[in-house]
């Protein structure tokens, strides 16, 4: 996600999120739909084990019926840019511009995306409070991603990543379906478990007016298969507070990549 993309995403939810608090207040709401659930191989050595087909991904890849809250869906045309519409100011940079944009690094021999949106949390009362209100936006949106990849390329993807992590610690640049980007700082997390080896970072992205704000990124290997989170909280968006990683969609996708 470039920032402009963030903000515009941000603004749009939030005021889903708002129409939604509204009418929770008034009384009931709809379930949601539930997806097919689906099972992925996994357990072998990245070098040993065979990528995954396109197809293999869409029945990996996370599902309705594989959380507890909020709605997935496919990702937008806004999030799902090639890797050849990025470009960071330093090339030792591209892996961390491609983990905070979305975009599967290295060669991939297929690739899968798929957006979850928190539900927005209830009010315990009828009326609108400054609390409910605030709670209205305190909602993380993430972009989820499964590449898969041949001859040891996924372990490929997750050394680059550390190395740019290292070299791009103190900020970076970067262009993205043709709107500059600009990153003050990233620092690396301890990563959730679930993977094979993980990088999670928080990177802080730099606004349109100045203003930074947080948005993390876990990519983590499972076997052959590279998956990549890309999270961002519409209040942190407006605030530039800090904000906890969503470990419970990591762990349901991980899951399914056995």
């Amino acid at each position: 996600m470039t920032s402009t993309a963030v903000r515009r995403t941000a603004l749009a939810a939030s005021a889903a999120a708002l129409a939604l608090l509204v009418t929770a207040c008034g009384g009931s709401s709809d379930d949601g739909d539930k997806a097919a659930d689906g099972k992925a191989k996994g357990g072998e050595s990245a070098a040993a084990a065979k990528a995954l087909t396109a197809a293999e991904l869409e029945t990996a890849v996370l599902a309705q019926a594989d959380v507890k809250n909020g709605k997935v869906t496919k990702a937008a045309a806004t999030d799902d840019i090639g890797q050849d519409k990025v470009k960071a100011e330093q090339e030792a940079c591209a892996p961390l511009a491609y983990a905070q944009t979305g975009v599967a690094a290295g060669e991939p021999a297929a690739t899968v995306k798929r957006s979850w949106t928190e539900e927005p949390k209830k009010p315990s009362g009828d009326e609108l409070t400054e609390e409910a209100l605030g709670d209205a936006f305190d909602l993380d949106k993430v972009l989820v991603m499964l590449s898969s990849y041949e001859d040891g390329g996924a372990e490929s993807v997750v050394e680059d990543l550390k190395a740019s992590l290292g070299t791009c610690a103190g900020g970076f640049g970067y262009t993205a379906a043709g709107q500059k980007a600009k990153v003050a700082k990233v620092t690396e997390d301890k990563a959730p478990g679930g993977g094979d080896e993980s990088v999670a970072v928080t990177l802080t992205v730099v606004g349109d007016e100045g203003d930074s704000f947080p948005v993390k990124a876990l990519v983590s290997r499972k076997g052959s298969t590279v998956a990549s989170f890309v999270v961002l909280n519409l209040s942190a968006a407006a605030t530039g507070k800090d904000f906890p990683f969503p470990t419970e969609i990591s762990d349901a996708q991980l899951a399914k990549l056995g």
